[in-house]
């Protein structure tokens, strides 16, 4: 897109383009100036030139002579000034169109430059939306993932409580292995002695018997 600062160059470059032309109008004009200045002095020399001879008919015919010179230094005047009107009219109505032209570029370029914002606005508006979109989801997700976390947490909690009672009845039921396996171990030896007693008890009651078929 051309900014603005580029297309106020063109009336510039229009202006530079044209300085021949303008230049050569002033050259036609300080000609034409010039030689009605000096027809109004020829006539005014000429006229003093016949007052200092004294002669009425030299007199009369420079001054015939210097009202036509005056006249076509007149006329010669205003065709230029005429001229000069019809050109700066010119000039100012291809300036008016110019500046129009300007005008209307710089209309569209602003146009074209609004409607570049605009659209850009709304691929902002649109993108903070979708963002907005996607921060929501997140959250939503977030918030999940934390009820999530605190349920595996009181379960985690819950089976480490389980844990400590099963390893105190563990501990417990080890502690009554000992003491099975220590009171087996007793009655074992209780068993023992009763085996012990018994077999010298029927030793005895064997001898007994003995002695009592001999006698």
């Amino acid at each position: 897109m051309t900014s603005p600062a580029a297309t106020s160059v063109t009336p510039v470059t229009s202006g530079t383009t044209g300085a021949p032309a303008s230049a050569a109008r002033r050259r036609q004009r300080s000609t034409r100036l010039t030689v009605a200045t000096v027809l109004l002095v020829l006539s005014a020399s000429l006229v003093a030139a016949t007052v200092a001879s004294g002669s009425w008919l030299l007199l009369v015919l420079a001054a015939a002579g210097a009202v036509v010179l005056g006249a076509a230094a007149t006329r010669i005047t205003h065709a230029e000034l005429v001229q000069s009107r019809r050109e700066a009219n010119r000039d100012r109505a291809e300036q008016a169109q110019a500046y129009r032209r300007l005008a209307e570029e710089r209309a569209t370029e602003h146009a074209a430059r609004v409607e570049d914002l605009r659209s850009r606005i709304a691929e902002r508006e649109q993108a903070l939306t979708d963002l907005g979109a996607v921060l929501s989801t997140t959250q939503r997700h977030a918030a999940d993932a934390s009820r999530e976390l605190a349920s595996e947490r009181r379960r985690a909690d819950r089976l480490d409580e389980d844990l400590r009672v099963a390893t105190r009845a563990l501990d417990a039921a080890s502690e009554q292995t000992t003491d099975a396996i220590v009171r087996v171990a007793e009655l074992k030896q209780e068993v023992d002695v009763l085996r012990a007693e018994l077999d010298s008890v029927t030793a005895a009651w064997h001898a007994a018997e003995g002695h009592r078929k001999h006698a």
